[in-house]
C-alpha cells in the first residue's frame, strides 16, 4: 500500500469571522488521516491563514501557497454556501494559480443551511473544469451543519457523514494515485 499514499490537500474556504469551516474540516482531516485503508498525508491549508488577499505575486508567502499546493496529489475543498455560491477568498485563492491544479482530483465537503452547500460545490466544479482538474462525483454534505456537531466538534450521529466521507476518499483516492502517475509518466500540459 505503500505506493498508494499520497499528499490530500484539505483547503479551509471560510475567512469569515466566527466561521464554522474548522469544525468541519477538523473533522475531515481527522476522518482522512484515520482511515483504516487510505494512506494520506494530509496538508489542512486555511485560507484564514494564508490570507489569499494579501498575496502578492514573487513573495514568500504567495511561493509557500503554490509550493503547498503544488505538492499535493489531490484536493478537499471544504466550502460553505454563501448567496447561493462559494466565498470570495476561495475563488481568489483558486485564481492566485493554474498549473499547480492541473490533472489532480478534488473532492468537496460543503456545508450551509437546508442546501448543505451543495449549490456551492456545483458552482466550484466549473471552476475546476477550468483548470483542467478532475472533481470527484462523490461528496459530503453537512444540511444546518451547526446542528449536527457538538461543542468539542464531534458529529451526534457521526455514521452517515463517514460513510459519505469513506465514498469520496476512496475515489479520491483512485484519481490521486492514478493522475500521479500519469502525470509521472507523461507531464501534463494544457
Amino acid at each position: 500500500m505503500s505506493e498508494r499514499r499520497y499528499s490530500l490537500a484539505v483547503i479551509v474556504g471560510s475567512t469569515r469571522e466566527g466561521r464554522f469551516a474548522p469544525v468541519v474540516a477538523n473533522w475531515f482531516a481527522r476522518h482522512a488521516e484515520n482511515h483504516p485503508d487510505i494512506r494520506v498525508d494530509v496538508d489542512v491549508i486555511d485560507l484564514d491563514t494564508v490570507r489569499p488577499y494579501q498575496l502578492r505575486y514573487g513573495s514568500e508567502e504567495y511561493a509557500s501557497f503554490a509550493k503547498r499546493v503544488d505538492e499535493a496529489d489531490a484536493f478537499v475543498v471544504i466550502t460553505p454556501e454563501y448567496n447561493h455560491s462559494f466565498p470570495a477568498p476561495l475563488k481568489h485563492a483558486i485564481d492566485l494559480l493554474h498549473r499547480q491544479w492541473q490533472a489532480k482530483p478534488v473532492g468537496f465537503v460543503s456545508y450551509g443551511g437546508i442546501s448543505g452547500g451543495l449549490r456551492a460545490v456545483e458552482q466550484l466544479r466549473l471552476v475546476f473544469a477550468e483548470l483542467h482538474a478532475v472533481t470527484v462525483r462523490e461528496t459530503v454534505s453537512f444540511a444546518l451543519a451547526g446542528n449536527l456537531f457538538d461543542d468539542e466538534g464531534r458529529l451526534h450521529d457521526p455514521a452517515p457523514a463517514a460513510e459519505a466521507a469513506d465514498a469520496l476518499l476512496k475515489q479520491l483516492t483512485w484519481w490521486a494515485v492514478a493522475l500521479r502517475e500519469a502525470r509521472t509518466a507523461r507531464p501534463y500540459g494544457a
